[in-house]
């Protein structure tokens, strides 16, 4: 298997969670199996979350911070975000930093059309999300019809040109038994060994 360059987002806010423990044990079996990795931990990010415009032309410059995530998305090959489901969406503080780093000239093309939308401009790459949720995956299927999977799937990573976009969903997350915890780690260090 060819060496793959890997970009790690731990979008929880806080310092400690399952999404930290799963980036990290993404990124150790990564690495162990020869591929290139960086991390970066949402908790450690200092930036304005809100966009606070009505037009990209006003966008705020990007903190560096900011710069820096862009710049290893440019970077990758592969891209992983770990991130909890809290009220059936992303933590607002992910979401902010999606809404500033994701904008025009970098992630798209405003001024080149494919079928009616902007062209992407981080083609080339593949996702995998970790999300985790109390919510029981059969009712995120047939209750919420996978809304925030296709979200993250077709109006973030696929906007952009990154697929395919894989995700992987623990739920009943919040006070996990310990077996249950030791087999979802099993499971991300699996993918992460295969940068898959």
């Amino acid at each position: 298997m060819k060496p793959k360059r890997i970009f790690i987002l731990d979008g929880h806010p806080a310092e400690t969670s399952l999404s930290n423990t799963f980036a990290e044990t993404y990124a150790e079996a990564a690495r162990s199996s020869g591929h290139e990795v960086r991390v970066i931990h949402l908790h450690d990010l200092n930036f304005d979350m809100d966009f606070g415009h009505s037009r990209y032309s006003e966008a705020k410059p990007l903190e560096r911070a900011l710069e820096e995530v862009l710049e290893n998305l440019e970077w990758s090959q592969h891209v992983v975000l770990t991130t909890p489901m809290w009220w059936g969406g992303l933590p607002a503080k992910l979401k902010g930093l999606i809404d500033r780093v994701l904008l025009p000239g970098r992630a798209f093309d405003t001024r080149s059309k494919e079928c009616g939308f902007p062209t992407p401009m981080l083609t080339g790459r593949s996702a995998r999300v970790i999300l985790t949720s109390d919510t029981p995956s059969w009712l995120m299927r047939f209750f919420y019809k996978n809304a925030l999977f296709w979200q993250l799937r077709g109006q973030i990573f696929g906007y952009v040109g990154i697929k395919p976009s894989r995700i992987t969903h623990f739920s009943s997350a919040s006070r996990p038994k310990s077996h249950l915890l030791d087999r979802w780690i099993k499971t991300v260090k699996s993918i992460g060994a295969k940068a898959f």
